[in-house]
């Protein structure tokens, strides 16, 4: 004998009141939106937690702001749909974009809209929110003349912004270069930014919103190719700037730069999320003050010849993405046996009270001997001892930092166990890293790295 058991599927659908679809959201929040530019699409789900099938008589848009937001449902696009069947125990989707209007406001305006749904003679809504931020478009923008951004409106930028040979261009305290994917910002001529603690500016992709429910855009790296100093440019100065989301992070080439000439200069800035390096240098000469440099899936930093500085300064990298592909930093034309036949100075770098911690090996070279690559009271990942290229460094000891890789939490201040918490050399201290990126003051007993421990609350 055989037997065949068959489940049973009830068709039937409820007409009671009581019966109404579940929405994963109240309000569906798409954030700040530039005006003017399809958003990425949004969804939620509407569940029928009845035994019984369902039939949403109307899902409809409505509201002031129901013109700038289109409707996916089921599979289906429109305004307006008509008996919407979801059957017992299950669900459906709907996906949201919007294309909001320009408002004319230098800070973001927010629209609403409602979707109705009417299911057996009872009306629910679920609120669509966005704020729309107006925009300064730039598309293949060549400055050839001394030119200003302010913080107005964000600048958006395709294709590329160049500054070319002769040209400098000054970006005011608190603004925003939004880049898109491809984009890259090439300075020839020179780039000064005027930063604060109050007011950063920004460089960074030009994508909103999370990527997945709790990861951010915020994170990732690959949105845009990053900063690309050429042959010819010199004297740039960045204060209190941020750059992230590269591919390629910062490049610099110093080749034509004259011997003890700043090629570029960075006070106080953050240097993160980059799919290759944040800061790679080729015969250029970098100064860099309370800075941070991290997550970079190729290493963080890679000097090639030329002569560098580096005070108070956290080199952390917990790239998210990838296995880190190279050491925290990496020197190369160092000396006789990385000569790269340029005829070019070996590598001269001093690196003081700065931390070298996080996944990966610290540096490229463990043996500094016969180069003039220093490292003064510096904390290091690496087991080591002291020599005469490593001075009062602190060996094999985490800094602790706030950071928490698994929870996309990436803070490199330093808890309150910190042993780098006092243990810089103020002698070591350069005038210019009085204050850190926080305005917070060094004073007479400095801590290692970029940032002045604060007490936990």
């Amino acid at each position: 004998m055989t037997l065949i058991f068959t489940a049973c599927i009830d068709d039937s659908f409820t007409e009671s009141p009581s019966d109404q679809p579940r929405f994963s959201v109240d309000t569906l929040d798409m954030g700040v939106v530039f005006t003017e530019q399809m958003t990425t699409t949004y969804r939620f789900t509407v569940s029928n937690p009845a035994s019984k099938s369902l039939s949403i008589s109307r899902i409809a848009l409505s509201g002031d702001g129901a013109d700038y937001f289109r409707l996916n449902v089921d599979g289906f696009s429109g305004r307006e749909f008509n008996n919407v069947e979801i059957r017992g125990k299950d669900s459906i989707f709907v996906f949201v974009e919007a294309t909001l209007p320009p408002s004319q406001a230098d800070i973001p305006v927010e629209i609403n809209a409602y979707i109705d749904f009417i299911t057996n003679g009872v009306s629910r809504s679920v609120v669509l929110s966005a704020c729309g931020q107006d925009v300064i478009r730039l598309r293949g923008q060549i400055i050839d003349s001394d030119t200003r951004f302010d913080a107005a409106k964000p600048y958006q930028i395709f294709d590329s912004l160049v500054v070319a040979h002769g040209a400098t261009l000054t970006i005011g305290p608190g603004t925003r270069l939004l880049f898109h994917d491809g984009t890259y910002l090439a300075v020839d001529g020179r780039l000064l930014t005027e930063g604060t603690s109050e007011a950063p500016v920004t460089l960074a992709g030009d994508r909103t919103g999370n990527v997945v429910s709790d990861i951010s855009f915020d994170l990732m790296s690959r949105q845009w190719e990053g900063v690309i100093f050429g042959a010819g440019s010199k004297g740039s100065n960045l204060s209190h700037t941020v750059i992230k989301n590269t591919t390629y992070g910062v490049t610099v080439d110093g080749t034509d730069a004259a011997p003890g000439e700043t090629t570029l200069s960075l006070l106080n800035c953050r240097l993160r999320n980059s799919g290759n390096t944040v800061l790679s240098a080729i015969h250029a000469d970098i100064d860099a003050v309370g800075c941070e440099f991290a997550e970079a899936g190729g290493g963080l930093v890679y000097l090639h010849g030329g002569s560098h500085s580096f005070n108070h300064c956290t080199f952390a990298n917990y790239y998210l993405f990838s296995a880190i592909g190279g050491p925290a930093i990496a020197f190369n034309h160092l000396d006789g046996e990385s000569d790269d036949m340029s005829d070019k100075p070996y590598l001269n770098a001093v690196i003081d009270n700065s931390i070298i911690y996080g996944l990966g090996a610290d540096l490229s070279h463990g043996d500094l001997t016969g180069t003039d690559v220093t490292m003064r009271h510096c904390l290091l990942k690496s087991k080591g001892s002291d020599d005469d290229n490593f001075i009062s460094c602190i060996w094999d000891e985490d800094p602790l930092y706030y950071t928490v890789r698994s929870e996309y939490l990436f803070d490199y201040r330093l808890r309150d166990e910190s042993p780098a918490i006092g243990a810089a050399d103020p002698a070591l201290t350069s005038p210019r890293a009085a204050l850190d990126s926080y305005g917070l003051t060094r004073g007479s007993r400095p801590d290692i790295g970029a940032y002045v421990w604060s007490p936990a609350d």
